[in-house]
């Protein structure tokens, strides 16, 4: 039986949730460029950065200001919402944050359209697998692995290039991210990436895409 016309209102068709590739590695290690080669959504996770007023963030050891390259000074929180909300309903609203100044200048519309698959990208994506994997969205968590000095070298012109920080800075955080390098890849491995290079990345990301590793254990 039809119902009342003055009670029926549409019924928005269900849509299969999305499910996110978390992308990880060292920064410089090609993440983005990679992300970009797929042709997939990407959500940038550096846009969930604290801004630099924030008074949780983390401090370097020698007490020279605030350690951007912790988890603690960025909000797991607010992106595991984004990703969970962009797999629900395929729109989320995504901070627009200024590396140079430390601070967030407004909120951009992420829509993801009908798209089964898309990628979250950023230093701190390990931290929240178990998260992703938790809320079903998971499709895989990989980690770009490289040699630390060419590592290095694509992080130093890239942040020169953008003028993230001063270039005092950025060789002092290069170089202390060089000698961490090995052991950045280590945890985020621990915490359930799969490390590897870019080429076996792009054939992890098309099985994904091929529904090939649906409900997958990183």
């Amino acid at each position: 039986m039809r119902p009342n016309a003055s009670h029926w209102c549409p019924v928005t068709p269900h849509l299969t949730p999305a499910r996110v590739i978390l992308l990880t590695g060292p920064s410089g290690s090609g993440k983005s460029s990679l992300a970009a080669r797929t042709g997939l959504p990407v959500l940038n996770l550096d846009d969930f950065y604290k801004e630099g007023a924030d008074p949780t963030l983390p401090l370097l050891a020698d007490g020279s200001g605030a350690d951007w390259d912790s988890p603690l000074s960025w909000d797991a929180e607010a992106a595991v919402r984004a990703i969970d909300e962009l797999c629900r309903t395929s729109r989320t609203g995504v901070p627009v944050y200024d590396i140079s100044t430390s601070s967030r200048t407004g909120e951009r519309a992420l829509d993801i359209g009908r798209t089964p698959l898309f990628i979250a990208e950023g230093i701190f994506a390990a931290d929240i697998i178990d998260r992703c994997r938790d809320l079903g969205v998971l499709a895989d968590a990989l980690c770009l692995r490289g040699r630390p000095a060419t590592t290095f070298r694509r992080r130093l012109v890239r942040d020169m290039r953008e003028a993230r920080k001063p270039v005092p800075y950025l060789l002092r955080r290069g170089l202390r991210l060089m000698r961490a390098e090995r052991g950045i890849v280590a945890r985020h491995t621990a915490l359930g990436a799969h490390a590897c290079g870019k080429e076996a990345a792009m054939g992890r990301i098309a099985a994904a895409a091929a529904g090939r590793r649906e409900g997958v254990r990183v």
